[in-house]
């Protein structure tokens, strides 16, 4: 117990255990403005280190001291790359790493509160929020308006989107060798009625901004690789060094 409580609280630490507090207290109640405010300031103070990233490597070994037994090169992430940091019933934390080029398809997150933040790097980033749309069909469709189309470059703050608005509704194409990091509340669940679903947009001429929104299936060419976390351990609830 004397070597838990004396060791240094990490960054991704502070963030799990706000995390925690804030999505574990009331199950299913959207987080306060004054929440979301608290996280985006926790979240805004991580770097690609903290959760295991060597985002300036050209591929030689790390001489950070902070490396351990090393970290993930992000200059030579060769496809999509999702680090898995945590899931619960209550939410998700990872990184998706991008090479240059790469992009993540239109897709959206039903019923969620969703916090991001670019670690390193530049994306194009679109994203949609639903006017009206139809999903009693076998395939949603509907009108959406344009939220964001346009190139974020870090540092930048976090972003935060809603169930219903935000940009619920996005896709990224990486610019430069680049990595997201997400909180996602509640995380995807197919048994839970949150799956991930895609969409094909259609521009209107005649009304910019919008476009029609059609569901698609998951894009063939859509490879997500996995990777460990290599950063600092988080200690759960469920961990002795917590439970006093």
């Amino acid at each position: 117990m004397g070597e838990c409580a004396t060791m240094e609280i990490t960054k991704v630490q502070t963030l799990y255990d706000a995390c925690n507090a804030v999505f574990c207290a009331k199950q299913g109640d959207l987080p306060s403005f004054q929440q979301i405010h608290f996280l985006k300031n926790l979240l805004n103070r991580i770097e690609a280190v903290d959760v295991g990233i060597d985002e300036f490597s050209d591929g030689s070994p790390s001489s950070s001291p902070d490396s351990g037994n090393g970290l993930i090169v992000g200059q030579t992430v060769d496809k999509i790359t999702y680090i898995h940091i945590h899931e619960c019933d209550n939410f998700s934390i990872g990184v998706f790493c991008f090479p240059a080029g790469a992009t993540f398809p239109l897709h959206d997150h039903p019923g969620m509160t969703v916090l991001s933040k670019l670690l390193y790097g530049s994306a194009y980033l679109k994203a949609y929020d639903w006017v009206k749309f139809d999903a009693s069909n076998s395939r949603t469709i509907g009108l959406a308006g344009k939220v964001m189309d346009g190139v974020m470059e870090s540092p930048s703050e976090p972003t935060v989107l809603f169930p219903r608005s935000g940009g619920n509704i996005h896709t990224f194409t990486a610019v430069t060798p680049c990595a997201i990091m997400d909180i996602l509340t509640p995380p995807y669940s197919d048994d839970l009625g949150r799956p991930s679903t895609y969409f094909l947009d259609y521009p209107i001429p005649s009304l910019p901004g919008y476009s029609v929104l059609e569901e698609r299936d998951l894009p063939e060419d859509l490879v997500v690789a996995g990777a460990p976390y290599l950063g600092p351990p988080i200690f759960t609830e469920n961990d002795p060094c917590l439970l006093g």
